[in-house]
């Protein structure tokens, strides 16, 4: 019950559905005349916020904050090995982050843009730790027959070079919360590297510790881009923008919820 209400509450607390119920509720409001002044006050304030969301700058401020959080794990070669931190690391940990079941797709092509991005930090992190277990994470879709989440994602490391018996697929765990538990469950204090997009380290990171170990963070899929904010982005709106702002939004709230029900 604690899941569906949290998908459902997040889902109407991001910019655009909050936006569009505050426009849509105002516009009803509208036809009575005794709640002209509140109907006016929602579709200002949708209005406002809508446009506030959409603006670059504000979207990448505030998923900057984020992703500031944990910096990238360098390129990797002969001269220049692995970090020491994530030398000793004997599980390399890739999060789901969706995807798209159509089955006469590659994998790769039915992964998201962020578990793509996710896999390929995760392959190329494993290449350099050969003794290392690749652990992939993600349920299937519910509502469409095929591969579950973990699966493409297997599929997708083999595909680039990983032997499929250094591979461990997860598809039980929902979401985060119960990810960080069976990876704790199945590392047994061996060292984790963890991989997700790096404005949804954070949160990730409290939870791997609330359940009992400290990953060595490695995030990709950064998502503000350039890293410093120009004069130009504060004078542009997009849907990159409102993405942005979505992702932050998105994560402050799960990172409320989890301290609120003291997960974090």
């Amino acid at each position: 019950m604690a899941f569906w209400l949290k998908k459902v509450v997040g889902f109407w607390l991001m910019p655009l559905p909050f936006s569009l119920a505050l426009i849509i509720a105002g516009a009803l409001l509208w036809r009575f005349s005794r709640f002209q002044r509140t109907a006016r006050t929602c579709v200002i304030t949708g209005g406002l916020w809508l446009l506030a969301c959409s603006n670059v700058g504000v979207g990448t401020w505030l998923v900057r904050g984020l992703e500031n959080q944990f910096p990238a794990q360098p390129a990797f070669a002969p001269a220049t090995p692995p970090p020491a931190d994530l030398a000793r690391c004997r599980y390399i940990v890739v999060l789901g982050g969706g995807h798209t079941p159509v089955a006469a797709w590659s994998a790769n092509n039915q992964l998201s843009t962020s578990a793509l991005s996710r896999i390929v930090e995760g392959v190329r992190i494993a290449r350099a730790l050969p003794n290392a277990t690749l652990i992939v994470t993600g349920p299937g879709d519910p509502d469409e027959p095929g591969p579950t989440h973990a699966h493409l994602y297997a599929e997708v490391a083999v595909s680039l070079g990983i032997p499929r018996d250094r591979i461990l697929e997860i598809s039980d765990p929902r979401d985060t919360e119960q990810e960080a538990v069976a990876i704790h469950a199945i590392s047994q204090g061996a060292p984790v590297a963890l991989v997700t997009s790096a404005w949804h380290m954070p949160r990730s990171v409290a939870l791997c510790r609330r359940a009992g170990f400290d990953p060595v963070a490695c995030p990709s899929d950064f998502s503000a881009r350039p890293p410093k904010l120009r004069f130009t982005d504060w004078i542009s709106w997009n849907l990159g923008g409102l993405e942005r702002s979505t992702k932050a939004i998105y994560e402050r709230i799960g990172a409320t919820w989890s301290r609120l029900r003291g997960k974090t």
